[in-house]
């Protein structure tokens, strides 16, 4: 995730639940009910043990097609969570598969348990769902802050999201080594709420115009500190959202690190960049000439078929959501003409449709 205009860095599994509360809908309280057990597993089905006056076994059949999308890597985008209701409609019936509500530092007022609801009936009758929930603020510098990344943690099961991504927090304006401490302290608690509500926990490799030296936002910007923070915290349900753009704007090749810390990763955001290394020669780093800017994939430097090829030889089986609104070309009346032939370009590189092999079992 970058701010808004930032072109400058241009088998079976037996589950109980309640009679009646069957995949796909929701309990007394509101929650969502989601197809138990079957998350990441390409089951052909799974066994439901309904609890009322006489116990009973219900065998759930997936369909073919169910299977079949539980072993693709989903290409969906990121929408803006305090218009969502507005531009999900936009995206609708576009092919995007998935999609990810973002929010920055605040979630301006919006309320997530009427948003769930709404969103829910702009994707009913559609194959699309909202996987992931974005609330990238500061959980170490401001109290607030870490109360409202628990309330998105505890409310993802609505929309039914699988994820939370956030970042990891700083000190402002500190080096980054001096948040270690208080960085272990938080997203201890906060990576064991997130397991007990089920979500996987990642945070964005995002400088947020920070350094090394001076902090802004986010200490989870660099490998090095990566080291420290899986040392912090070991839960296996945390980890990086990753997106190549964030390290190629440090010069740091993102192949080599996907290939290091693809077992780290819960979730990815589909944005390129295009380096000027003529720029880089002549006039350095330092921000007096412009040497890189985001673009959306397809538009970049990046060979996404060997991102997605390293993600899927790592087992990855979650989603890549394109993080439009940056590329310094295709936005404003371009930015839809952009975000679909990234859909597209990415589902080229996933290899297009998952074909079943007849002969593999």
């Amino acid at each position: 995730m970058s701010r808004a205009g930032d072109q400058a860095v241009p088998g079976d599994a037996c589950h109980e639940v309640d009679g009646g509360n069957l995949p796909g809908g929701r309990d007394k309280t509101g929650n969502r009910i989601s197809g138990p057990g079957v998350t990441g597993k390409a089951l052909s089905s799974y066994n439901i043990k309904i609890k009322d006056s006489c116990t009973c076994s219900l065998r759930v059949h997936v369909t073919e097609q169910e299977e079949i999308s539980m072993k693709q890597i989903k290409i969906g985008t990121c929408v803006p969570g305090p218009v969502a209701e507005e531009w999900l409609k936009g995206f609708v019936g576009k092919g995007f598969e998935t999609f990810s509500l973002n929010f920055h530092m605040s979630l301006e007022g919006t309320d997530l348990d009427k948003l769930a609801l709404s969103t829910e009936q702009i994707l009913a009758g559609t194959d699309s769902k909202i996987t992931t929930l974005g609330y990238y603020c500061n959980p170490i510098q401001y109290p607030e802050h870490r109360k409202t990344l628990e309330k998105v943690i505890c409310t993802a099961e609505k929309f039914g999201a699988t994820h939370v991504s956030t970042f990891a927090g700083a000190w402002e304006g500190k080096p980054v080594e001096s948040a270690y401490e208080e960085f272990g302290k938080v997203f201890r608690e906060l990576a064991e709420l997130a397991e007990e509500k089920g979500v996987k926990l990642g945070i964005e490799n995002c400088l947020m115009d920070g350094t090394w030296e001076h902090a802004t936002c986010n200490i989870g910007f660099n490998p090095k500190a990566w080291e420290v923070m899986f040392e912090e915290v070991k839960n296996d349900n945390f980890g990086l959202e990753w997106e190549p753009t964030h390290q190629m704007v440090q010069l740091i090749d993102p192949v080599t690190e996907l290939r290091k810390w693809c077992k780290k990763i819960v979730h990815v955001h589909g944005k390129d960049a295009t380096i000027d290394w003529d720029a880089v020669r002549h006039g350095g780093i330092s921000g007096a000439v412009p040497f890189v800017w985001h673009r959306m994939p397809g538009f970049g430097d990046t060979n996404w078929r060997d991102i997605i090829s390293i993600l899927r030889s790592n087992g990855y089986e979650d989603d890549i959501c394109i993080e439009g609104y940056h590329d310094p070309v295709y936005r404003g009346e371009l930015e839809m003409t952009g975000q679909l032939h990234a859909l597209n370009y990415l589902k080229w590189c996933r290899g297009g449709e998952f074909t079943p092999t007849p002969w593999e079992k």
